[in-house]
C-alpha cells in the first residue's frame, strides 16, 4: 500500500463515483510523479469531472509490482481566473491499488482527506493543454506531486449526457469502460485496436470471480 491509514481520521472507503459527465486524456510526459515519498514515472493523465460538481487528475502509475496503482487529485472547488488557467483546490487524495477491494468489479479507492491544489495551463474549450502541475498533503503528512508536460497533441475530450439514471449495474459497465480506455492510452495502443482492447479488458472484469475480487 502507499498509504497508511491515520488514526484521528481513519481512511475512508469510497465505492466508484458513477456520475461522471466528462473526461479528457492527455498526450504527453510526467517529469515529476512522488506517491507518499515514492518517485514513480506515470502511464497516463486524465481529467474526470463528475455531475456532483468534483474534479480529478487522475495518474496512472507505471508500477511493475502493481498494474491497477491509480491515484487522483480530487477536490469540488475550481477556479479559471484566466482562458487558459484552471486551478483545482485539493480536499482528498483517491489511491487504488491491486488490494483494494472492489465494488461492482471496480477497485474501491482508499481515500486520504487533503490539502493542496493543482493548476493546469491550457483550456478545455480549446482542448490544448500545456502543463499540469499538482501538490497535495494528507493529515497525516504524506505528501503527493505530480508535474506534467504535455506533447502538443489535443487532449482527447469527451462529454456524456445523462439522460435517464440508469441502473447500478449499467453506470458501473460506464465507469468500466471509461477506465479500460485509459488503460488503453496507458499500453499506447493504436486508436484503430482501441476497441478490441476495450472488450477484452470489459472481459477481464467481468470474468472475475467474488473471491478474485
Amino acid at each position: 500500500m502507499i498509504a497508511v491509514a491515520i488514526t484521528c481520521w481513519p481512511a475512508l472507503a469510497a465505492g466508484p463515483v458513477y456520475d461522471v459527465d466528462m473526461y479528457a486524456l492527455m498526450s504527453g510526459t510526467c517529469r515529476n510523479v512522488n506517491i507518499a515519498g515514492r518517485n514513480y514515472t506515470c502511464k497516463a493523465v486524465a481529467y474526470f469531472h463528475t455531475q456532483s460538481g468534483r474534479s480529478e487528475f487522475t495518474v496512472v502509475l507505471d508500477d511493475p509490482a502493481d498494474s491497477s496503482h491509480i491515484v487522483s487529485f480530487s477536490g469540488e472547488s475550481v477556479g479559471r481566473t484566466q482562458d487558459n488557467l484552471f486551478e483545482l483546490a485539493v480536499d482528498r487524495m483517491l489511491l487504488k491499488s491491486k488490494d483494494r477491494p472492489r465494488v461492482d468489479g471496480l477497485p474501491s479507492p482508499l481515500v486520504e482527506m487533503s490539502t493542496g491544489s493543482c493548476r493546469q495551463i491550457g483550456s478545455f474549450v480549446t482542448r490544448q493543454v500545456s502543463s499540469i502541475s499538482c501538490a497535495a498533503t494528507d493529515r497525516n503528512g504524506k505528501t503527493y506531486e505530480l508535474s506534467f508536460e504535455s506533447d502538443g497533441s489535443p487532449m482527447t475530450l469527451r462529454k456524456l449526457r445523462q439522460s435517464a439514471l440508469p441502473s447500478e449495474r449499467r453506470r458501473a459497465r460506464q465507469i468500466a469502460q471509461l477506465e479500460c480506455r485509459l488503460k488503453a492510452r496507458a499500453a499506447q495502443i493504436l486508436p484503430r485496436d482501441t476497441p478490441a482492447y476495450v472488450i477484452r479488458c470489459l472481459g477481464e472484469d467481468d470474468g472475475k470471480t467474488d473471491d478474485q475480487q
